[in-house]
């Protein structure tokens, strides 16, 4: 096999032509073969080989079915990966392991103590290996600014997550990894010394001095995603450390069916990358954002020093929804754990405790963290209902009357996810005085803090704080720590006032037998898998196909798909986010007569670069169409009846390429709770690039068969139907419509009738 690429390098002229180096690449392929690593130069010619092999279309000879062909295929793939993985390494990333900018051993002055300082960002210093024996009687981590370390310093609480008014003095260590946080905002630059100091005794234990002008790792801005499809787009991007990106002011319509976070390298995003978990450390496809700030994390052992860009990807498509270069010049910390920040997106915690409260249809994680108790609901619910959760009225049984519930759910008015604090005196609606109330309602109050709240697939995910104790003695139990204690749940609807109604008294839709929970404990996960893998059997009504008749012109512009109403449910193939909106409506069928001439103004983009903004529009009897991507014998497979011309050699090249215009989401993809398609198209808005249409002018052959399709050069499953029909057949059966009618009407008014057919 590596003698057949390297005679194809050999004898091939496009090499010399586009002036690429034989000897480079057949170097790397005997690298590769003696499992060496490649050179940066034998790298990016390979790279550029593949790239000018593509471009001049010579691996349609490679697209046989030979297996020789394949294999030789897939070794330029590992070719290309080997060297997207190594070729960036040389001169980027900092030797291995990286601890931030180094400032000093301490030096032992007492009780043992030892350890590697390094200054990691401007306020965090890392200690590797410290030692320490535990046995200063009132002893801390001290920083300050006078020449020798002094009373005149102040304490770096450790560790910094510390419980009560006073921090904690320093216990014994023994070769332990510590991140010291600098507190009160203070930079290193304001420090010139870090001590371990006894405050009792105003003695030194150990000590280290910060370098004058030290250069410390900071944060680097980047700038923010290329926008180029699905509304993507956001503030400027921050690398915060080596794995950690930063990503405010984030847009997404969400509507890419198989689309993540995607970091790879190259001249740019390709489908060799690799999936980054969004900012709850979920691989699931990505939600739709209205302008959040959120945080992500690279995973594994990679680190922004291994990649040249990262993106928004959509794997099933292969397509590229907006990007960012990564700078090669990168002197960003470390990851040691030490990045801490706010986002309006609060990650989740990862609980270690789940318990399965509804098969199949509402889990429940919980942690203890001091004195609230912070929870994940989960349920597989609709919009229009709620999940409650709570402390059952009865030890010993689940008992829905006298207990303390949490009711979470979507108030689609105010578009925010709520979590409210309910107390049930007995089971019948609430009358301001009694029934299933909110404690507000009552006179109590909503101890229930929201924290943050998701949608996606079908699954509702509201994750909320509350007091162990609230002081509240009439509407709220106290949660005990020291023992079980009984809990109820239950899905039910809302009412016109967002408040609970009665639930179905079903096994589906509540406990029935006693689930006990020890709300102290750990590890104690019973949930055998995740709601996100139940598969929904129920969806929304898909919305009716379009039609349209008796038209000679169309504009042919990109839009959503429609969700689960739109693009799949109308035609039962899969989708990648857009669709052809003919004449505004998503995907109708056309129906055209035989030998009559038809006129499509296309504005599905004209650049090519930008795959994900190029969809010339072509008329063809394949349902897939896509056949700028089809190669060999796939080429053979459909017939083309216009928009698009052939070369001598077979290519195919779009003749009906023009500006952009897309309708957008205003906000995120509303599809699944909007009925028509006429509402639907409320929310979105048009916008269009400068420039022209294209243009397509069809006269449709008088042996054109009875279906045919429109489609996207560029892409798969983007159009739909064209009815053909010959001449005459529409008038006429748009004429024997009205008579039917007419003749129905005059039948109510028991008239006899006399009806005139004309052709």
């Amino acid at each position: 096999m590596f003698s057949a690429i390297s005679s194809i390098v050999t004898n091939l002229q496009v090499f010399e032509q586009h002036g690429y180096e034989q000897r480079n690449i057949l170097k790397t392929l005997r690298q590769v073969k003696e499992r060496r690593t490649p050179s940066a130069t034998s790298c990016t010619t390979i790279i550029n080989v593949f790239d000018a092999l593509k471009s001049l279309h010579l691996f349609k000879v490679l697209n046989s079915g030979h297996t020789a062909c394949r294999l030789i295929r897939l070794l330029f793939a590992a070719l290309i990966l080997s060297c997207c993985c190594l070729q960036n390494a040389y001169g980027r990333a900092p030797p291995e392991p990286y601890y931030g900018r180094y400032v000093g051993q301490f030096t032992n002055f007492a009780h043992g103590i030892k350890g590697s300082v390094y200054a990691v960002d401007e306020s965090t210093l890392f200690v590797k290996s410290f030692a320490y024996d535990g046995t200063g009687p009132d002893a801390f981590f001290w920083v300050g600014k006078t020449p020798r370390p002094s009373p005149e310093g102040y304490i770096i609480p450790y560790p910094e997550d510390y419980m009560g008014i006073d921090p904690p003095i320093l216990k014994a260590h023994n070769n332990t990894d510590i991140i010291l946080r600098l507190p009160m905002g203070k930079r290193i630059k304001d420090i010139r010394w870090l001590s371990v100091w006894c405050r009792r005794f105003t003695v030194d234990f150990g000590e280290v001095f910060i370098p004058p002008g030290l250069d410390v790792p900071k944060p680097r801005v980047l700038p923010e995603f290329k926008r180029l499809a699905h509304g993507l787009r956001s503030s400027n991007i921050s690398v915060l450390d080596a794995k950690t990106f930063y990503i405010p002011n984030l847009h997404y319509d969400g509507a890419g069916p198989d689309a993540y976070f995607w970091v790879g390298n190259g001249s740019e995003p390709h489908m060799m990358g690799i999936k980054v978990p969004n900012e709850i450390g979920s691989l699931e496809p990505l939600r739709g954002y209205q302008g959040e700030d959120i945080e992500i994390q690279l995973p594994g052992t990679l680190t922004v020093y291994d990649i040249d860009w990262l993106a928004v990807w959509c794997v099933e498509y292969r397509q590229n929804f907006g990007h960012v270069f990564i700078p090669k010049d990168l002197d960003v910390p470390p990851a040691l754990g030490q990045t801490k920040i706010t986002t309006t997106t609060t990650p989740r915690p990862i609980f270690s405790n789940c318990r399965e409260l509804l098969p199949n249809r509402m889990q429940v994680k919980w942690e203890l963290q001091g004195e609230y108790l912070v929870l994940d609901l989960y349920g597989r619910i609709a919009e229009n209902q709620y999940m409650a959760f709570g402390l059952s009225g009865a030890n010993g049984r689940a008992q829905m009357t006298q207990s303390d519930v949490t009711v979470a759910f979507y108030d689609t008015n105010a578009r925010v996810f709520r979590a409210d604090d309910y107390f049930l005196s007995d089971l019948s609606q609430c009358d301001g005085q009694h029934g299933a109330c909110p404690d507000e309602r009552i006179g109590g109050r909503n101890d229930i803090i929201v924290l943050s709240g998701d949608r996606k697939n079908g699954v509702t995910t509201i994750k909320y704080k509350r007091l162990v104790q609230t002081n509240e003695p009439i509407y709220d139990l106290a949660i005990p720590t020291d023992r079980e204690v009984s809990v109820i749940a239950a899905i039910g609807p809302l009412n016109n006032r967002m408040e609970a109604n009665a639930h179905s008294h079903t096994a589906s839709d509540h406990n029935v037998d006693d689930i006990r929970i020890d709300f102290s404990s750990k590890n104690d996960n019973t949930c055998k898998s995740s709601l996100y893998s139940v598969k929904d059997e129920t969806g929304p009504e898909p919305w009716p196909t379009r039609k349209i008749e008796n038209e000679h012109v169309f504009t042919a512009r990109i839009g959503p798909t429609g969700g689960k109403r739109g693009y799949t449910p109308i035609t039962g193939l899969p989708s990648w986010g857009i669709a052809w909106y003919i004449n505004d409506l998503l995907i109708p069928e056309i129906t055209v007569e035989r030998g009559k001439n038809y006129e499509f103004f296309v504005e599905g983009g004209d650049n090519p670069s930008q795959p994900a903004r190029y969809h010339p529009l072509y008329i063809t009897d394949s349902p897939e169409g896509g056949i700028g991507q089809k190669t060999g014998l796939q080429l053979t497979e459909q017939k083309t009846y216009a928009g698009v011309e052939f070369d001598d050699e077979g290519n195919p090249t779009p003749t009906a390429a023009g500006r952009y215009c897309e309708w957008t989401h205003r906000t995120v993809d509303r599809s699944a709770e909007i009925e028509t398609f006429e509402d639907y198209m409320k929310t979105l808005e048009l916008e269009c690039e400068e420039g022209d249409p294209g243009y397509l002018n069809w006269t449709v052959p008088l042996d054109a068969p009875d279906l045919l399709y429109y489609q996207c050069f560029t892409h798969n499953n983007l159009g739909w139907k064209i009815n053909v029909v010959d001449s005459g057949a529409t008038r006429l059966a748009t004429t024997f419509a009205v008579c039917s009618i007419m003749a129905a009407f005059i039948g109510l008014l028991n008239c006899k009738p006399m009806l005139i057919f004309t052709a």
